[in-house]
């Protein structure tokens, strides 16, 4: 496995992009080898793999007020091991659940230590952005009354296809489609912590690493998820993210 960067012009269908290999790794300064290959012709693997993965609840009103309660104040923040990553293609395994349900999120890839961040410089520790599926056990969820259990299986953070680096954040359209039926239509301008403020809440909380992956909230539409389905996630300015679904 090695870093790359995709390259082509904006809109290019996805046989006409390309992949320049990285000397080293995408933080700081960048080195190209000068070895390049068509994407079609590499595999995606999952773009990073985070120390940890920092997740809010509640992000979206009416996410909230579909799982019957009233969006918080201050963000609720939980973690997912880095266990639960998986990238685009790869296959969510489903536990013995009841209800295994998709959640479509903006993540945020951080590009260096952050601690005690300000609102206001909270953008500059960001490498970028990429497309999130924060997979949830519903009913080992509300059994547990917290997210640990139910949001850390093995395969429950499906991310990729890639980080893009250059991006605003602010209003972008957030989808969740299954076998091609749309369940999820938002737009990150809906969040009610945006994408500065949780950077600046997680720092004070905790060190932000380079990798490290924020997940930032879903929209309305949550539902759920099933042996042979096809879960695709599509942001807007980023790409799409799509995986298989099979029992464990």
């Amino acid at each position: 496995m090695a870093w790359g960067a995709v390259e082509g012009p904006a809109g290019a269908d996805f046989d006409a992009l390309t992949v320049a290999a990285i000397a080293e790794h995408p933080f700081g300064p960048i080195t190209f080898t000068g070895d390049r290959w068509a994407l079609q012709d590499v595999r995606l693997v999952a773009p990073i793999l985070p120390s940890k993965v920092v997740a809010v609840g509640k992000n979206y009103a009416d996410h909230a007020h579909e799982m019957g309660g009233e969006a918080p104040a201050s963000p609720v923040i939980f973690l997912k091991p880095s266990t639960t990553i998986i990238g685009h293609g790869d296959t969510i395994r489903l536990p013995v659940s009841d209800r295994v349900d998709h959640e479509a999120e903006l993540a945020v890839v951080i590009g260096k230590p952050a601690r005690d961040v300000g609102r206001e410089d909270a953008l500059s520790y960001v490498l970028g952005y990429t497309c999130a599926n924060d997979v949830t056990a519903r009913d080992q969820q509300k059994a547990d009354v917290q997210f640990t259990r139910g949001k850390s299986h093995d395969s429950f953070c499906p991310i990729g296809p890639w980080i893009e680096t250059v991006l605003d954040p602010s209003d972008l359209r957030v989808t969740a489609s299954v076998n091609g039926q749309l369940r999820q239509d938002g737009r990150t301008k809906d969040m009610i912590h945006d994408v500065a403020t949780l950077i600046s809440f997680m720092s004070n909380v905790m060190t932000l690493l380079p990798g490290d992956v924020i997940l930032t909230g879903t929209p309305a539409g949550v539902g759920p998820i099933n042996a042979g389905d096809t879960v695709t996630i599509e942001i807007e300015g980023i790409g799409v993210l799509s995986n298989k679904v099979a029992s464990k």
